[in-house]
């Protein structure tokens, strides 16, 4: 299968689902990117508390949504 046909599938089964199948995706993906952040971040700060990171986390969000 090509990419473009797995692509083309894809978009094919999304709209398939229903909006809050499609929200719950979005929001899993959404977690699992803030669970990699969290993870980037102890490596940059392994002595930093979790509300440090969460802090940290949050400030880079913030950022990210700025520009």
């Amino acid at each position: 299968m090509t990419p473009q046909a797995a692509s083309e599938m894809q978009i094919k089964k999304y709209r398939q689902m229903t909006g809050e199948q499609r929200l719950a995706i979005a929001l899993d993906l959404h977690e699992f990117a803030c669970d990699l952040a969290r993870e980037g971040i102890r490596r940059e700060h392994p002595d930093a508390t979790t509300s440090e990171v969460d802090r940290l986390l949050h400030e880079r969000l913030r950022l990210a949504y700025q520009s």
